[in-house]
């Protein structure tokens, strides 16, 4: 395997890597910013109050995303990882 193909190999795996963590990250972006203002407006300072909902809604949408993620990460091993150890 020259650098070349190492390389793009890896390129690919970390953009696989950025697409399967986007929905998560933008869903807990967006709920601790809510919880964030919530608190501003409240002046409740509950620690609990931002890692419950942050953590259901990530779970949420783990849950929700979970096929789109095994198939992403499926198509890039069949596609560029296996074809690689056997040889192809």
């Amino acid at each position: 395997m020259n650098e070349l193909i190492f390389y793009d190999t890896l390129r690919q795996g970390l953009w696989v890597a950025a697409v399967i963590a986007t929905p998560i990250l933008v869903v807990a972006l967006l709920v601790g910013i809510a919880i964030g203002l919530f608190q501003a407006l409240t002046s409740i300072q509950e620690m609990t109050l931002t890692f419950v909902p942050k953590l259901a809604a990530i779970i949420g949408v783990f849950w929700i995303t979970m096929a789109f993620m095994t198939e992403t990460l499926v198509g890039f091993f069949q596609d560029g990882i296996v074809p690689l150890i056997a040889g192809g």
